[in-house]
């Protein structure tokens, strides 16, 4: 019985750790790529961009949807800025999109 404890204190800290390096991981793309137009709070550094902290806004929608947006670039109606495919940051990963999904969920999170 104490192994089985021990097996599963091992497996939740290795996931919280792991899940602790893609965000931090985040974070840095975050830092390089997408600050410039969505600031440092997340609430857009310029007229036009998506708030990240509204409760409604772009991160209430799906992962999924989300990671599409940030792989092929999108254009919100009304605003009048696009975001571009990967930020306008053509080095990105899907690994990096993944990343920088996980720091908005967490340091945004809605």
């Amino acid at each position: 019985m104490r192994y089985v404890n021990l097996l599963w204190i091992v497996l939740i800290s290795t996931t919280a750790l792991a899940d602790g390096n893609t965000v931090a991981a985040g974070k840095a793309v975050y830092s390089q790529t997408c600050i410039a137009c969505h600031g440092a709070n997340g609430k857009g550094a310029i007229p036009g961009v998506a708030d990240l902290t509204a409760s409604d806004g772009a991160l209430s929608k799906s992962d999924d949807e989300l990671i599409k947006s940030i792989s092929e670039g999108v254009q919100s109606a009304g605003a009048p800025l696009a975001m571009p495919a990967k930020g306008g940051n053509p080095a990105l990963t899907e690994a990096d999109i993944k990343a920088v999904l996980a720091y908005l969920r967490a340091e945004f999170g809605t």
